[in-house]
C-alpha cells in the first residue's frame, strides 16, 4: 500500500502553529478559528485509517495528512509533513516502532507520538513509555475517545501520558475517569516526582518475570529449575509469588498472561 500523503511541502510554522493550539478549546483570543491538529499515522491497516478519516472530518478539530504503512523513513517524512501528532500502530512490518520511536524522540525531541495498538500488553505499555509516547490507546478503544486523546496530546502544556479507556483497566495506578492525563516534571524522564503507568507485569522482579516467560513456553517446575539452576522449591516459591501478585489461582492462568504479554515469544 502507498504512502497517502495530503500535500508533499514542508510546514516551517509547524512550531508556532501547535503552540498557538495549546490551552484551552475553542477559537483564539483574536477570535480566529484555533488550526486543527495535523496527524500522521504509522499503520499498515487502511480501513482502520479511513475510519480515523472519517471521525477527524466528523469533529472538524483534526486533519488527517498523511499515512505511512509501516515506520521506514518515518523521520524522513515528519521533517517534510511536521505534524502535530504522530499516531503509531505496534505490529506492522518493517522496522521495529519502539525502536523507530526513540529514534524519532531523539532526532525531534519536541515531536509528540502516541500508540494505537489491537494489543494492550503490559511489555508494550511499559515499552511505548519508555519510547516517549504521549500516549496509549486500543483499537477497540471508541473513536470518539481516541480523537479527544489526540487533542489532549497536541494541546497540554506539559508533557501527558494519556491512556483510553481499554488501556486504563490495565493499569493499577489509574484513576476513576476514562481518559487520563498524568502530569510529569519539565523532564518527565529524569524526575524524581514522574508518575508513569504502573503494569501488572511491573510489579513482578526480574527473575519472577523470567519463571513466567518459562512457564508461558509450558515448561515443567523441574525443567525450569534445572534451566535457572534453581530448586524445584525454589521455583514453587516463585510461581506462589507471581499468582499472588497478579491475582490468579493457577498455573494455567499464568500460561495464558505470559503468551498475552507476548513472553511466550522472547
Amino acid at each position: 500500500m502507498r504512502p497517502f500523503f495530503a500535500h508533499s511541502g514542508s510546514d516551517p510554522e509547524g512550531t508556532s502553529r501547535l503552540a498557538r493550539r495549546r490551552g484551552a478549546a475553542g477559537p483564539l483570543q483574536d477570535g480566529t478559528p484555533r488550526p486543527p491538529v495535523r496527524v500522521l499515522c504509522v499503520d499498515d491497516h487502511a480501513v482502520l485509517v479511513e475510519g480515523l478519516r472519517a471521525q477527524f472530518h466528523l469533529d472538524g478539530g483534526i486533519q488527517l495528512i498523511g499515512r505511512l504503512a509501516s515506520a521506514a523513513d518515518l523521520i524522513e517524512h515528519v521533517e517534510r509533513l511536521r505534524p502535530d501528532v504522530i499516531v503509531l500502530d505496534i505490529e506492522m512490518p518493517g522496522p521495529d516502532v519502539f525502536e523507530a520511536a526513540d529514534r524519532l524522540r531523539q532526532a525531534h525531541p519536541a515531536t509528540r507520538f502516541l500508540f494505537l495498538s489491537a494489543h494492550v500488553r503490559d511489555s508494550y505499555l511499559a515499552a511505548a513509555y519508555k519510547a516517549g509516547a504521549w500516549g496509549y490507546f486500543a483499537k477497540g478503544d471508541e473513536l470518539d475517545d481516541i480523537v479527544s486523546g489526540i487533542k489532549t496530546v497536541a494541546e497540554s502544556q506539559r508533557a501527558t501520558f494519556v491512556m483510553g479507556p481499554k488501556v486504563r483497566q490495565r493499569c493499577t495506578s489509574c484513576g476513576p475517569s476514562s481518559l487520563l492525563a498524568f502530569g510529569f516534571g519539565p523532564s518527565r524522564r529524569s524526575a524524581a516526582s514522574s508518575i508513569k503507568p504502573v503494569t501488572q507485569l511491573e510489579s513482578l522482579s526480574s527473575r519472577e518475570v523470567e519463571v513466567l516467560r518459562l512457564i508461558g513456553k509450558g515448561r515443567s517446575r523441574q525443567e525450569i529449575a534445572v534451566e535457572l539452576a534453581r530448586s524445584v522449591k525454589t521455583i514453587d516459591g516463585h510461581q506462589d509469588r507471581i499468582l499472588k501478585k497478579l491475582g490468579l489461582d493457577s498455573r494455567a492462568e499464568l500460561t495464558r498472561f505470559a503468551i498475552r504479554e507476548g513472553l511466550a515469544e522472547a
